[in-house]
C-alpha cells in the first residue's frame, strides 16, 4: 500500500475526529448508554493511533528498530492529539466542557492501539506492504 494513501487515511481520521470532537454536541444524537462518551473516546484513539502506526511504519520502511519508533511517535502523537481537542473543546465551543477523564479514556485508547498493533505486526505489515 503506498504510503500517501496511508497518509490520506489518517489525515482523514484525525479530520473526522476533530469535527466530531468540536462540533456542536446538539447535532450529535443522543444515545442514553451508560459511558458511552469515555467509549466513543477510547475508539477514536484506538483508530486514531492505528490509523497513524500504519503510516509511521511505512513511512520508516519497516525495519524493526523503526517499528518501535512508528508505535511511540503515534501513541505521543495520538496523546497530545487528545489533549489538544480537551483544551479546543473548553476554548472554542459553547456546548463542550474540557475533561480530564475524556483525556484518561484516550490515552487508554491509543495504548490498546499501539499493543493491537504489536499483537497484529505480521499482519500489519503485509497489508501495507514491508
Amino acid at each position: 500500500m503506498p504510503k500517501q494513501l496511508l497518509l490520506i487515511w489518517a489525515i482523514i481520521c484525525s479530520g473526522i475526529i476533530t469535527y466530531l470532537c468540536l462540533t456542536n454536541s446538539s447535532n450529535i444524537p443522543a444515545i442514553d448508554f451508560p459511558s458511552i462518551d469515555k467509549i466513543v473516546h477510547f475508539c477514536f484513539h484506538f483508530g486514531f493511533t492505528i490509523s497513524w502506526i500504519l503510516f509511521f511504519k511505512k513511512e520508516l520502511k519497516g525495519q524493526h528498530a523503526n517499528d518501535y519508533k512508528a508505535y511511540l511517535i503515534s501513541f505521543i502523537f495520538s496523546v497530545f492529539f487528545g489533549i489538544t481537542i480537551e483544551i479546543l473543546q473548553g476554548v472554542l465551543t459553547t456546548t463542550r466542557t474540557p475533561d480530564v477523564t475524556d483525556v484518561l479514556a484516550n490515552t487508554i485508547g491509543a495504548t490498546a492501539g499501539v499493543f493491537s498493533a504489536i499483537g497484529f505486526r505480521k499482519l500489519i505489515d503485509k497489508i501495507i506492504g514491508i
